[in-house]
């Protein structure tokens, strides 16, 4: 392994959570909200409290599992060989389909402040493939060049996210989250539905875990990174959807496309408006960024140790795993234009469905990876741990059918790779569980 120079401290590796954590989702999440009212507030509870219950998970078994690669390193410790194929491959599949899903919507938040990007479907698809290729170019560049973009594009939206959330709450009068469940839906009810709407803003809080083997003193750094960027990111996107709630009408968030821009030009102007699209375009470009980052450390650490084919443990002169930091982003750009005659919306649709399928499993084996590796707990964290289980099967029921069985179709695809590695491996004499 080639180990980079220049390391991932503290501020970037906070960055890389909060960055992959606040996306697109942010900013259009108000619209799938609005027919709840004020009663998505349980949702963001019951969603906030499972996400921190998985990150404190994520940050024991980082303190204990010095190898990289985040829910693969886990599982194929505490499960083998089997296990961490199908985490690393699950994870894998979610981030280079996540990748195509954040350009197309970096392509559509483009197109809401310039109209000429979107005025054709061949216009956004280009806009789609250009930010992915300048992402990875600048990955490829190297790890501390990515960090840095990370750091400035993540404060170039969680400032004004957090402005526009104090500020509009400040505008909004209690009558404004009256009547309190207009969905006139039970709460039990509500707060289900709420709930697995609002995982999207908390998908990626385990991304400090992945790319551990190019991080400074990593036991103590990803751990802390992993809790407060969950916390950053959740609190923050949490009050700015609390604001448009407040100062929307649930009609108007409900039948916008860019509802948080609706609502900062409906208390301060179209100039307000114009520069809310601006930070939902940086937002998806630092996401973007982020994702990217993982696409090529995930089957690099896999590689290491002959799970995936040897080519993605290739390494240039700076470290960076190049082979599959440029597989993943052809497949994203593959996804991206052979649907390039579909709408954005349809594109945008197609690339969550397939990315959500991957993204719940690596969860729940990373908190039974837990269970097996950390023996000698004690009560509270096990309960913690029982819980983080808990929810993590619940979420992954609740993606539905259709996910589950994309979920199943993407496993499938992953079989042969594993059966040939593992044959490779036995025709050398290597033990499949070494």
């Amino acid at each position: 392994m080639t180990r980079p120079a220049r390391m991932l401290g503290p501020w970037m590796l906070t960055a890389l959570v909060v960055g992959n954590m606040i996306g697109s989702g942010v900013f259009v999440l108000p619209a799938s909200l609005a027919p709840y009212g004020a009663a998505s507030l349980l949702g963001w509870g019951f969603t906030l409290a499972g996400a921190l219950l998985l990150a404190l998970v994520h940050a024991w078994l980082a303190q204990i599992v010095a190898n990289h690669g985040g829910a693969y390193a886990y599982a194929r410790l505490a499960f083998g060989d089997a296990a961490g194929f199908v985490a690393a491959w699950s994870y894998w599949t979610c981030v280079w389909t996540a990748n195509a899903a954040i350009a197309v919507a970096f392509a559509g938040s483009l197109g809401a402040i310039w109209p000429a990007a979107g005025a054709a479907p061949w216009r956004g698809t280009a806009a789609a493939l250009a930010a992915l290729w300048l992402c990875t170019a600048v990955n490829a560049a190297g790890v501390r060049e990515a960090g840095r973009m990370q750091l400035a594009t993540t404060a170039l939206k969680i400032v004004p996210l957090i402005v526009f959330g104090i500020a509009g709450l400040a505008l909004v009068h209690g009558n404004a989250y009256r009547p309190f469940n207009p969905s006139g839906q039970s709460l039990a009810a509500v707060t289900t539905a709420t709930a697995s709407l609002t995982l999207w803003a908390f998908l990626g809080l385990e991304a400090a875990t992945v790319p551990t083997g190019v991080v400074r003193d990593p036991l103590r750094t990803v751990p802390r990174a992993t809790v407060a960027g969950m916390l950053i990111a959740g609190l923050a996107t949490m009050l700015a959807c609390t604001a448009v709630i407040g100062l929307l009408p649930r009609s108007a968030a409900q039948a916008s496309a860019a509802p948080m821009a609706a609502a900062a030009a409906q208390a301060w102007g179209p100039a307000a408006g114009w520069a809310m699209g601006l930070v939902a375009a940086v937002s998806c470009l630092g996401a973007l960024n982020g994702w990217v980052l993982l696409q090529g450390q995930t089957p690099y650490a896999a590689a290491q140790d002959g799970l995936f084919p040897a080519p993605f443990a290739r390494t240039d002169a700076r470290g960076t795993p190049w082979f599959g930091l440029l597989l993943s982003s052809v497949l994203a750009s593959v996804l991206i234009a052979a649907n390039g005659s579909k709408t954005l919306v349809a594109l945008f649709t197609l690339s969550i469905l397939l990315s959500t399928a991957a993204t719940l499993l690596p969860y729940v084996l990373t908190v039974l990876a837990w269970w097996r590796i950390e023996r000698t707990a004690g009560i509270a964290r096990r309960a913690v741990a029982a819980l983080a289980l808990a929810y993590s099967l619940w979420a992954l029921v609740g993606t539905g059918a259709e996910a589950l069985l994309w979920g199943g179709v993407l496993l499938l695809l992953g079989l042969p790779v594993f059966l040939w590695q593992r044959r490779r491996a036995m025709a050398k004499g290597i033990s499949p569980e070494t």
